[in-house]
């Protein structure tokens, strides 16, 4: 299995876990991406928020509900913070939340640490250890007619896999992402994205056992009880 299964598993487990959650996250993320300009149009980031929550259905009302919002100027000053953490048995992780109190979200972060071993890392420690990227899977291309386009768009994919269900998926920097999605875009008219995400990849993981991954699993769950974090990426196999 490829880098994508870990997107794909990370996002099946946050959609059957906690709707409301998700539904909260893409809300804040709605909210903060259409301040600038509330158009999905002329708002690359914008609409790529919109086009994930419906693949993820999100109910209308919650995506219109909150675009309204910020044409009015309403709701919350949302900014993104990540949190670097050491934990237990060589494990590592980066904790993103989507907040407008930073200074809760660290309150409630340190909180679960404090409970489950783990401490947080200054700037960089962590990240570095790890591949940020944008991530974006078609379906009914091949891998050729994927690089042509690429190509024609003048996009330098940083890797491309072929996964068993004959998904393409294209790795760029994060800065390429939207580029690529338009290029492929042009070249394959009405696609559709089967994955399109910015994410974390550990360069090494680690397998843990007994009390240490009992003790971790702890923390995840105590992570994603937090309702500021929207995403927690780690070097540990499950």
């Amino acid at each position: 299995m490829g880098r994508a299964h870990e997107v794909r598993a990370k996002a099946m487990a946050a959609t059957a876990a906690k709707k409301s959650k998700l539904y909260s996250i893409y809300a804040k993320e709605i909210i903060k991406a259409a301040k600038s300009n509330p158009d999905p149009v002329s708002n690359d980031a914008l609409r790529r928020i919109i086009e994930k929550a419906k693949k993820e259905q999100v109910p209308s009302d919650v995506i219109n509900r909150n675009l309204d919002k910020a044409k009015k100027g309403e709701g919350e000053n949302y900014e993104t913070v990540e949190y670097e953490v050491f934990a237990q048995g060589g494990s590592n992780l980066i904790v993103k939340c989507l907040t407008d109190n930073p200074n809760r979200t660290i309150t409630f972060v340190k909180t679960a640490l404090n409970k489950c071993g783990g401490k947080m890392a200054t700037q960089g420690a962590v990240s570095f250890m790890y591949e940020h990227l944008g991530v974006v899977g078609i379906k009914n291309h091949s891998e050729e007619e994927v690089m042509d386009a690429l190509i024609n768009g003048d996009i330098d994919a940083n890797d491309i896999e072929v996964e068993d269900d004959g998904t393409i998926v294209v790795y760029t920097e994060v800065a390429d992402l939207n580029n690529a999605k338009k290029a492929l875009e042009n070249a394959f008219e009405g696609i559709t994205f089967e994955l399109d995400e910015i994410s974390y990849f550990a360069k090494d993981t680690i397998h843990l056992e007994g009390e240490e991954k009992e003790k971790f699993e702890r923390l995840l769950t105590m992570l994603d009880d937090i309702d500021d974090v929207s995403n927690v990426y780690h070097n540990v196999e499950l």
